[in-house]
């Protein structure tokens, strides 16, 4: 091995020498790309963007301005048109965006004049908002319905407790009960009740003295399990049984699951003298085709 130095060179000794293949256990250069690998790469940044900018989003073609697009600083439009990233564009020169283009004229209409999109297209431009970042479009569309009124409905629900479990409860147990019986449709019964305690208009004055005149030691006669596949409840809010029941269906909907609901009775068990559950009980219908 040859050490140089300037321009004194030093011949190493036998016993300093180390084998080629010695070398290379202990040191191996990083690959030099080749000159067709370098032709492949991608072209330079920055990238340069005209003043008009064509672009491709998901196949539907849009023209705007490239001040429109860089509106809002701190979103993924801005970012993508900065210079900073490589867009690649289409045969015709386009700028194309890998994404589905259905909603993104209400995108640019935001960006332009700051126009919302009508209410039965709020729920999906919102979902691009979310995608491309768009804080101010995201507050906007949060102000109004149906998203408002959804805002509210998730309050009521976060008093609801195991709400999102007990949905999936009532589909895997549709499911379970179809595929065994080889069924279109299955059926389980759903208790929702909104009161801990059992009220009916005849034992209310009375119920008051019942409850306090236990003591602590007493079991507590009035928590059980009703014999129902899923039980809803209880919560403390204005909002009541049919409230609920509403949410339910339209959560199960949303999942693309048809069900039908109906009251069959209510829990008949007896808890102590004249008093029994009374909690309402449903029967819910899942149809699978």
């Amino acid at each position: 091995m040859v050490v140089v130095t300037g321009q004194n060179k030093v011949s190493a000794t036998p016993d300093d020498a180390m084998s080629s293949s010695d070398a290379e256990d202990d040191f191996q250069e990083p690959a030099t790309p080749t000159a067709t690998q370098a032709g492949q790469a991608l072209p330079l940044l920055p990238q340069q963007f005209p003043e008009v900018v064509p672009l491709n989003v998901g196949g539907m073609f849009f023209t705007t301005r490239l001040s429109t697009l860089r509106r809002y600083e701190d979103t993924m439009l801005a970012a993508m048109f900065s210079g900073r990233h490589y867009i690649p564009t289409d045969a015709e020169g386009r700028y194309f965006i890998d994404r589905d283009g259905t909603y993104f004229g209400d995108i640019l209409n935001f960006l332009r004049s700051g126009d919302l999109p009508p209410r039965e297209r709020v729920r999906s431009v919102y979902k691009e908002a979310q995608y491309y970042s768009i804080g101010p479009l995201l507050d906007n569309l949060e102000d109004i319905q149906p998203l408002k009124g959804e805002k509210v409905r998730q309050a009521f629900l976060g008093l609801m407790p195991y709400y999102k479990d007990h949905l999936e409860r009532i589909i895997e147990i549709a499911k379970l009960r179809a595929t065994q019986r080889k069924a279109r449709f299955a059926k389980l019964k759903v208790c929702v009740f909104k009161e801990e305690m059992p009220i009916t208009p005849y034992e209310c004055p009375h119920f008051n003295s019942l409850r306090f005149e236990r003591s602590e030691s007493e079991p507590k006669l009035f928590e059980h399990h009703c014999e129902v596949d899923v039980s809803f409840g209880p919560w403390e809010a204005v909002a009541d049984v049919y409230d609920l029941l509403h949410c339910i269906v339209t959560d199960l909907s949303a999942r693309g699951i048809t069900v039908d609901h109906q009251c069959i009775g209510v829990c008949d068990k007896h808890l102590i003298n004249h008093y029994y559950c009374k909690r309402p009980i449903y029967e819910f219908k899942i149809t699978w085709w």
